[in-house]
């Protein structure tokens, strides 16, 4: 994907279209409407509309695990997915977004692609931080992996943060009782 600030616009104009009113309001030219362009524009950046999904899914990954912490930021278990307890209040759109492609996958099949790599990529990540921390069991990093979507899931949908930081409490100190020790 091209980091053209131009590129970028359009991607985070397909975040909001379809955050707003979900995968049925996104065509070229609300995409267009939304990033202050003419809609031919979009169709020559991405040449499909289902291209501009994938690259948006990618683009909107890459934003909400930098807003996350979980790529960059302290690596003790501490800290440990800080930043996930907002991250729904803090980017909205972008957690609405792929949320609604989930969803959508389940009537696309053509989406089934793009949403294995948005799975593996949190999985992979989740996994990289989580064995810096000392934790190698794979089923114990795929439960904190789902754990963590299910809070930011919850706050999508209910908006509220108070369950979060009691639960990322309990996570940490699972991360601390199951850490290998050299």
């Amino acid at each position: 994907m091209s980091d053209s600030p131009g590129r970028q616009s359009l991607l985070r104009a397909t975040i909001t279209v379809v955050a707003r009113g979900g995968l049925r309001d996104l065509t070229y030219r609300a995409v267009a409407a939304e990033a202050g362009v003419s809609h031919g524009l979009v169709r020559h950046h991405f040449g499909t509309r289902d291209a501009l999904i994938a690259e948006a899914l990618e683009f909107a990954v890459e934003e909400s695990l930098r807003e996350s912490s979980m790529v960059e930021g302290p690596s003790d278990v501490a800290h440990f997915a800080s930043g996930v307890e907002s991250l729904a209040a803090r980017s909205t759109d972008i957690q609405a977004f792929q949320y609604e492609l989930l969803l959508e996958s389940r009537r696309r099949p053509e989406l089934h692609a793009a949403v294995a790599r948005y799975y593996e990529t949190y999985r992979r990540v989740t996994g990289e931080r989580l064995r810096t921390l000392g934790v190698a069991d794979p089923d114990l990093v795929e439960t904190i992996w789902f754990a963590l979507d299910g809070i930011v899931f919850k706050q999508l949908v209910m908006g509220e943060q108070a369950d979060a930081e009691r639960v990322l409490a309990r996570i940490r100190r699972l991360i601390e009782e199951h850490a290998t020790r050299d």
